[in-house]
C-alpha cells in the first residue's frame, strides 16, 4: 500500500481553481476521512481527494459498526433483547432460521453476554455469542441483507501440571498456597477418603503431591481435568494412587502395584465435616435433655452439604421418620446398612427402592427431626445391630485383573516417576488435545 502525500505538497501541484474547489470539499469531508499525519511512518488507507467533476464525498469501503455487549438476565430471550432495542420481529426470525448456528440463539445462558452490532442505518450487522469456552455462535449480515451463520469451535488443550503442599491449618489452605483448585482437593479426598477420614485424621505437618491436568483454550484454563497420580503423608504413612483406565473403558485409582484404592464403604459420608458427636452409650440429647444413647455419629456441617452413599445398595426407605427428619436407609447386600438422618432434602431420583452407588450424592445436610442445628446423624448396622461407624473395617481392597497388570505397571511406574520427578517444582509436564468426555471413575 503507497503512503499518502504530504497534503501541502498535495494542494501545491493543483491549479489555482482547482485549489479553491478542494480545500471547499475537504471542509465539507466528516472528521473520520481526514488524513492521518505521515510523520507517524505507518502505512495508511489512500482516500481519493475530491476534483472537479468528481463526487466531493469521499467515504471508506468499510462500515462502521456500533457494538455493545448485552448481559443476558432471567428472563431474556434473543426476541425480547433485539426488539427491545429497536429491531423487528421478521429480523428475529431470520437470524434463528439462518442454520443450526441462528437456532443456537435461541437458547441463551443466564449470565452468559451477547454482542450485537448495528451499523451506520441502525440495522442490525452482526451478532457474536459465545454459550461456552469451546464455541462462538456468529451471525453477519451480508451485502444482500441476508443473515448468515456460523459455529466456529475453539479447540482446547490438556495440560498436566504438578503441585503440593504442607497442611498448617486446613487441606483446602494447603491446596490454595499450592495453587490447586477446590475441585483437585476434594478429588484427593475422595481418591485416599477410603484410608484417611479426612474429617478426623488429617493434622498439622501432613502433606501431598498431585501429578493433575487442566484443560485451557487461547491459553486460559476453563476446567479442571483428572487427577493421575497423587501422594498423600497422613501422621508419617504414606498413601500413593495412580489413575488407570481399563481395555473395557472403566476408570479406577490404584495403589502403585495395583491394589483398588476403592473399598467396600466410605469412611465419611460427608466430605470435611466435623464430628460433633461421637457413638457412645450415653450422650444428654441437645433437644429432649435426656441422657440416652446415641448409636450413630454426628457430623456438623452447613445446611444443604451433600450427603454420599457409603457403599453399593438399594434405598430401603427415604422420607420423613419421627425424631430422625427426613430420612434414608440404604441395605447394602448381605447384613450391611447405612441411615443418613435430619437431612433437608433428597437428591434427584432418590426413592425406595432405588439403587444407589457408592458415592452417590442421597441428600443434603439438615435439620430436620429432633435437631439443635444443621449436621449428619449417620448410623452402620450389622444385621439390625448398631456399631460404631469409626470402627467399622471395610473389606480388603481387589487387584486389578491379571489381564491389566501388565500394561497397569507400565503406566503406574510411569505416574509414579512424574510424581517423582516433579517434586520440588510446579511446572506443565505436557500438551495434548483436551477429551470431549470424561470417563466415570469407579
Amino acid at each position: 500500500m503507497s503512503r499518502i502525500p504530504s497534503w501541502r505538497q498535495a494542494l501545491a501541484s493543483l491549479p489555482r481553481p482547482a485549489l479553491v474547489l478542494a480545500v471547499a470539499a475537504l471542509a465539507a469531508l466528516p472528521p473520520a476521512v481526514y488524513f492521518l499525519a505521515e510523520s507517524r511512518g505507518e502505512p495508511v488507507q489512500q482516500v481519493a481527494v475530491a476534483l472537479p467533476g468528481e463526487a466531493l464525498a469521499a467515504t471508506t469501503n468499510k462500515v462502521t459498526h456500533l457494538w455493545e455487549n448485552v448481559k443476558v438476565r432471567t428472563g431474556d430471550t434473543l426476541a425480547r433483547i433485539l426488539t427491545s432495542r429497536g429491531h423487528t420481529p421478521a429480523t428475529v426470525h431470520q437470524i434463528v432460521s439462518s442454520g443450526p448456528a441462528g437456532e443456537a440463539l435461541t437458547a441463551i445462558k443466564v449470565g452468559t453476554t451477547l454482542k450485537v452490532a448495528t451499523d451506520h442505518d441502525g440495522q442490525l450487522s452482526e451478532i457474536s455469542y459465545q454459550p461456552d469456552p469451546y464455541r462462538v455462535v456468529n451471525v453477519r449480515r451480508n451485502s444482500d441483507g441476508v443473515y448468515e451463520s456460523e459455529i466456529v469451535e475453539k479447540p482446547a488443550v490438556t495440560v498436566q501440571r504438578f503441585a503440593e503442599g504442607t497442611i498448617e491449618d486446613s487441606l483446602f489452605g494447603a491446596g490454595k498456597r499450592a495453587g490447586v483448585s477446590d475441585t483437585v482437593i476434594l478429588e484427593i479426598a475422595d481418591v485416599f477418603g477410603y484410608d484417611i477420614d479426612f474429617a478426623l485424621e488429617v493434622q498439622q505437618g501432613d502433606s501431598f503431591r498431585v501429578l493433575f491436568e487442566e484443560v485451557l483454550v487461547e491459553g486460559e484454563k476453563v476446567r479442571d481435568g483428572d487427577v493421575l497420580a497423587a501422594e498423600f503423608v497422613n501422621e508419617g504413612r504414606t498413601y500413593r494412587a495412580v489413575r488407570y483406565k481399563t481395555s473395557d473403558g472403566r476408570v479406577g485409582y490404584y495403589t502403585p502395584e495395583g491394589m483398588a484404592m476403592r473399598k467396600a464403604f466410605l469412611r465419611t459420608p460427608v466430605d470435611f465435616a466435623r464430628i460433633s458427636s461421637g457413638f457412645t452409650t450415653r450422650r444428654l440429647h441437645p433437644v429432649l435433655h435426656t441422657v440416652r444413647a446415641h448409636k450413630g455419629v454426628d457430623y456438623a456441617a452447613a445446611r444443604g452439604t451433600p450427603v454420599k452413599a457409603a457403599g453399593d445398595g438399594r434405598i430401603e426407605y427415604a422420607g420423613n421418620k419421627g425424631g430422625y427428619g427426613r430420612t434414608i436407609i440404604i441395605q447394602h447386600g448381605g447384613s450391611k446398612s447405612t441411615l443418613y438422618a435430619h437431612l433437608n432434602g433428597f437428591a434427584k431420583n432418590i426413592r425406595s427402592g432405588a439403587r444407589v452407588s457408592q458415592g452417590q450424592v442421597i441428600g443434603y445436610v439438615g435439620s430436620t427431626g429432633l435437631a439443635s442445628g444443621p449436621h449428619l446423624h449417620y448410623e452402620f448396622r450389622v444385621n439390625g445391630v448398631h456399631v460404631n461407624p469409626l470402627k467399622v473395617k471395610t473389606a480388603e481392597a481387589t487387584p486389578i485383573a491379571a489381564s491389566e497388570k501388565q500394561a497397569f505397571l507400565a503406566e503406574s511406574t510411569r505416574l509414579v516417576a512424574m510424581l517423582d520427578n516433579f517434586s520440588g517444582r510446579t511446572a506443565v509436564a505436557q500438551a495434548a488435545p483436551a477429551r470431549n468426555s470424561q470417563a466415570k471413575a469407579n
